[in-house]
């Protein structure tokens, strides 16, 4: 990675760490300390925004190792965490298990059916690929419905709140907490895993899969690995939202969700730890932006323009982004502390 002006590396550890200088350290710790007094700050509703914006985060990072480093572009991403979602409060509401306890379990199954509507990876890929994996979410949410002696189907099922020792997680703040906590170490593994041998198999079958084949590269297990992982991300934040909100339905989880998220990594940056968490935040703040504009566009203009100033603004930034700025916010992140780090001699 690029260093500071004078700043050196003088050992394989050094190379390879996140965090190199005292200053990265202090502005890790200050936007620690920052992120996690919000809820002494902020009402209910910020901290609403800012917990759906730690579990988009979390199921993000799945969708950036699939679909931002190995290539494997899916469409249903928002079923995968239908499985999670509903595992979890199987588990939890109907088999008594701590949440705790449910939440990796979530994430395990999650997983698993990921591999499964993976397989057609292995001979596919690009439009086709897309096309298996918009299936899988229409086939993992006909299933749910169908099951309604299990699922309660279109009715959906109450689901309870986490709780630790005697403490439940039942107020906005103390949610809040148990999010970012997650989202935190989420965003940590996701950094570390595409710095390992699997996260390196990873890009090189996005940037060329023969080539990637040639240097011994098993598309077969690797691929599968991406999905597993993946879905892994989206089972643990299927499971949060629905413990959050304390009941489970096919509603939370509809096709389009799966497009947004595809549209935060493009906002983002594809294939950027970073770029999950500048595209999460920035297209639920446009969310919250719209919610403002909409009722005086509606006094000004029409109430039909105005419920679909939401869709229309969403589209617009990601065509947008598309056009003048395909690698994201990222990658302006990157010039700006490029600019940083070669100070004075940024020329």
């Amino acid at each position: 990675m690029g260093l500071p002006s004078g700043t050196f590396n003088q050992g394989y550890a050094q190379d390879m760490a996140i965090f190199r200088t005292r200053t990265q350290w202090v502005m890790l710790f200050a936007f620690l300390i920052l992120l996690f007094a919000c809820p002494l700050f902020f009402g209910d509703r910020i901290l609403t925004v800012l917990t759906i914006i730690g579990i988009s985060i979390i199921s993000v990072h799945g969708l950036n190792i699939l679909t931002g480093y190995c290539n494997q572009i899916s469409m249903g991403h928002a079923g995968f965490m239908a499985v999670g979602a509903y595992t979890s409060a199987l588990l939890t509401a109907k088999l008594d298990f701590s949440f705790w306890a449910a939440l990796p379990c979530a994430a395990l199954a999650a997983g698993i059916v990921g591999i499964i509507f993976g397989l057609p990876s292995l001979r596919v890929k690009g439009f086709y690929l897309i096309m298996a994996t918009v299936a899988a979410h229409f086939i993992i949410i006909w299933v749910i419905l169908q099951l309604y002696g299990v699922t309660g189907g279109a009715d959906g099922m109450a689901v309870p709140r986490p709780e630790i020792g005697g403490f439940v997680f039942k107020s906005k703040a103390s949610y809040f907490y148990l999010v970012m906590a997650i989202a935190c170490l989420g965003t940590f593994f996701a950094k570390n895993i595409v710095r390992t041998r699997a996260g390196r198999a990873f890009i090189a079958i996005r940037d060329n899969e023969l080539a990637a084949e040639v240097m011994g590269v098993n598309l077969w297990t690797y691929k599968l690995q991406a999905f597993f992982i993946g879905c892994v991300y989206a089972g643990v934040a299927g499971s949060l939202l629905v413990h959050y909100v304390a009941f489970a339905t096919t509603d939370q989880f509809p096709f389009m969700n799966s497009v947004w998220y595809l549209g935060m990594l493009i906002v983002g940056g594809m294939g950027s730890t970073m770029g999950v968490i500048f595209g999460a935040v920035s297209l639920k703040l446009l969310d919250e932006l719209v919610t403002v504009v909409g009722p005086i566009l509606a006094a000004a203009v029409s109430p039909q323009a105005a419920s679909s100033l939401g869709l229309i603004m969403r589209g617009l930034v990601i065509l947008l982004f598309l056009i003048f700025e395909p690698r994201g916010l990222a990658h302006r992140w990157q010039m700006v502390k490029s600019y940083y780090r070669l100070w004075p001699f940024s020329h």
